[in-house]
């Protein structure tokens, strides 16, 4: 820890681990910390495997995490990179005012979630759970066309924020609020959509007092109705960390094989298309990610099939690791989403 004008600093570690459950991606979410904060982390809201790093006890930030996490829940994982330092006065918000200041530091993880194992015991590790990425953002699920939670609530919500401050304009900001919730979620009852910009959107809902933790933190006063309270809850600032990890995932499959950390060892390309839109949030043609596939070069048939489909025997494939050594960028450039 750091100090300074009489303020103390921590570093807290926090990883977004992301695993596709039932084939749609899921986060894992440990229970409440010891001691919560009863006017931040209220109704035990989930949280994401984390605890302060202490360099006489780790000797690197990377071995802390994989350690708190193997800890709390008994998983041991395997990819991992560092998303951002998270550090905004309020959002890890701790009693007394005298505590440290937190500083996170957000890591996203993959692994495979192996049939629905249950973690090991053999550490202690506390309680633990899936959760859909989507139970915290459900506007970003557009699987099955546009989502009606966008224009029954959130945009609604947004134009009432909107017509109520809209002479207020936080200092420094290129764009105006307007501008910022067009380029966010677009146009009314429009198609288009950037699956990428998931923490755009979630930062402004809690800008406009639309999530529980706006409210938590005292940011913003609470809106007229609790209806209008967006997505489930995370404690602290754990849900701006797992839209962190959701866009950076989105974003790294145009331009690396991210996906195949994944899937098992061997799958279907129907289970790989399933997988992707899963992530991405949306619908692509059969034929056109068939075709972008085979360009790639990413997979490469294993010789077997599988009956599990219920239909005629589908061909397996695995994941072709030399791609890694002939191409820089191997990802899966997505073309246009299917509209519903």
């Amino acid at each position: 820890m750091a100090s300074g004008s009489n303020q103390t600093i921590g570093i807290d570690l926090t990883a977004a681990v992301t695993a596709l459950v039932g084939g749609s991606p899921a986060i894992l979410t440990v229970g409440q910390r010891a001691k919560p904060n009863k006017s931040t982390d209220k109704n035990n809201a989930p949280a994401l495997p984390s605890g302060p790093f202490t360099p006489l006890k780790h000797r690197t930030i990377e071995l802390g995490l994989r350690g708190f996490v193997e800890e709390q829940t008994g998983f041991t994982l395997g990819y991992i990179e560092q998303l951002y330092t998270f550090g905004d006065r309020g959002r890890h918000a701790t009693v007394p005012s005298s505590a440290p200041h937190m500083m996170s530091v957000g890591y996203l993880a993959l692994t495979r979630d192996e049939g629905g194992r249950q973690a090991s015991d053999k550490n202690g590790a506390g309680s633990w759970a899936w959760q859909s990425w989507y139970s915290f953002f459900p506007w970003e699920d557009w699987r099955a066309g546009r989502p009606a939670i966008l224009d029954r609530a959130v945009l609604p919500a947004l134009q009432d924020w909107l017509a109520r401050d809209r002479d207020v304009e936080p200092p420094g900001r290129s764009l105006t609020r307007d501008q910022r919730v067009a380029f966010a979620f677009g146009d009314p009852g429009s198609q288009t959509w950037d699956e990428e910009r998931v923490l755009e959107r979630y930062e402004l809902l809690y800008e406009a007092g639309l999530t529980d933790e706006a409210v938590r933190d005292g940011r913003a006063a609470p809106p007229p109705s609790a209806a209008t309270m967006l997505g489930q809850s995370m404690a602290l600032d754990h849900r701006r960390i797992l839209a962190t990890a959701i866009a950076r995932l989105r974003g790294k499959l145009k331009y690396r094989p991210v996906v195949f950390e994944l899937m098992p060892n061997s799958f279907t390309l129907t289970g790989l298309q399933t997988a992707v839109e899963a992530v991405a949030g949306r619908r692509l043609h059969k034929q056109n990610f068939r075709r972008l596939v085979d360009n790639a070069g990413l997979v490469e048939p294993t010789g077997s099939a599988t009956q599990a489909t219920g239909g005629r025997p589908a061909a397996l494939y695995r994941f072709r690791r030399n791609i890694i050594a002939e191409r820089p960028a191997a990802g899966l450039r997505l073309g246009q989403p299917v509209v519903r």
